[in-house]
């Protein structure tokens, strides 16, 4: 079935996202394979991406950015997940480190690390995640104290996207005294030649293999101080909870794309597998689940199309794109098991897309907050209005 156009879609994001299409199919494709097995994708396809206009596309063109807006972060992104490949995450290095930098750096930080970025030069990270502390950032322990100029930060941080090639990573530390999110603060921090800064092992995880994973750790690591996010300590709780919905949104969007190419994908192979002298297709338990899933995308497509045009208009609020995250999540997984099981067997094997889907798509539900905290956050957002 063919997808609706979208209603934010135009002819110049029509073209990018052809222009993706093709660079997936030309860099990235060829190489998935062997960076799957290796858990990560080569540094110079980070330098091919700048190199193709790829990075930054919503940062100004000031800052060496593309000029555009989340729209172009969701054509990229869909052209992405269409295509099922990383080599490293463009979302967590354009989509959000690059608008941690943008939305509260200053005029200084702002020329000296989006340029770089936006040419594939530096690869960033965000850590925020530590080994007892995940979807509460107000938990987080990793510290920084001042000493003269600099900062001097002590900790760890876990499932670290991009921190196995990450030149600059958002560190969220603690710099006061303060209980919860008041004491938090964003450093950022270049890795290049910077003592006391290493990273672990890839992580081995369950799918995702093609995009680097990592543990960064942090020992007596001097970082000047004019290099926090920002002129302001304390700050980071409230940059994280402002970035938050964008972040969440991103994972909404990605969903919408793999439900297409699953339903895509257990439609071609139903159509042509035989099982008792017919095709699949003609059998009514395939039919129903077919519309079932087509129907979960089409209601997914429309719902984050319209939290698309929100955020383009800066009007996306928490409850929302919270109500998008876990709801578009959860129906990944589900529209994905149920292709897969139409697979039979071949289901299982790695060598169908529709397994590779099925073992990328669970971590939906966990990263950008769990989902139970999505559905915490939309609780407290009602029981607001019902309190007037």
């Amino acid at each position: 079935m063919k997808q609706r156009p979208s209603p934010w879609m135009t002819e110049e994001l029509q073209l990018l996202a052809d222009t993706a299409s093709r660079f997936f199919e030309r860099e990235a494709v060829p190489n998935d394979a062997r960076w799957r097995a290796q858990h990560v994708g080569d540094r110079d396809y980070w330098n091919k991406l700048g190199a193709a206009g790829l990075l930054c596309l919503s940062i100004p063109e000031e800052y060496g950015g593309g000029g555009g807006d989340f729209r172009h972060d969701a054509v990229f992104l869909h052209a992405q997940m269409r295509a099922m490949v990383g080599g490293g995450s463009n979302n967590v290095h354009s989509a959000i480190v690059a608008h941690y930098i943008l939305g509260y750096g200053t005029e200084a930080q702002k020329r000296r690390w989006l340029p770089k970025m936006a040419s594939g030069e530096m690869v960033a990270a965000i850590a925020m995640t530590e080994p007892g502390a995940g979807t509460d950032l107000q938990a987080l322990r990793t510290s920084a104290r001042r000493d003269g100029d600099h900062y001097v930060i002590n900790g760890s941080k876990t499932f670290i996207t991009n921190g196995w090639h990450a030149d600059l990573v958002c560190v969220v530390a603690r710099t006061g005294t303060e209980k919860g999110g008041k004491g938090l603060s964003i450093i950022v921090v270049e890795t290049k030649g910077q003592q006391g800064y290493r990273h672990g092992p890839l992580l081995d995880k369950i799918g995702q293999h093609s995009t680097d994973t990592c543990e960064l750790f942090f020992d007596e690591m001097r970082v000047p101080c004019e290099q926090l996010l920002g002129a302001e300590e304390g700050r980071g709780f409230a940059q994280l909870m402002s970035q938050l919905p964008r972040e969440r949104l991103i994972v909404a969007t990605g969903g919408v794309a793999t439900m297409q190419r699953a339903v895509e994908e257990t439609l071609a192979y139903v159509s042509q597998r035989k099982v008792f002298g017919e095709t699949l297709m003609k059998m009514q338990n395939t039919r129903f689940k077919l519309a079932e899933c087509q129907t979960h995308a089409t209601i997914a497509q429309s719902f984050v199309d319209d939290c698309i045009v929100r955020a383009t208009k800066g009007e996306l609020d928490l409850p929302t794109s919270a109500m998008a995250k876990w709801w578009v999540s959860e129906m990944v997984c589900k529209v994905i098991d149920e292709c897969l099981q139409l697979f039979g067997g071949y289901g299982y094997m790695n060598e169908y897309p529709i397994a590779r889907m099925y073992a990328d798509a669970r971590v939906g539900r966990i990263y950008g907050g769990s989902n139970e905290v999505m559905k915490e956050l939309i609780a407290r957002s009602m029981e607001t209005q019902a309190l007037g």
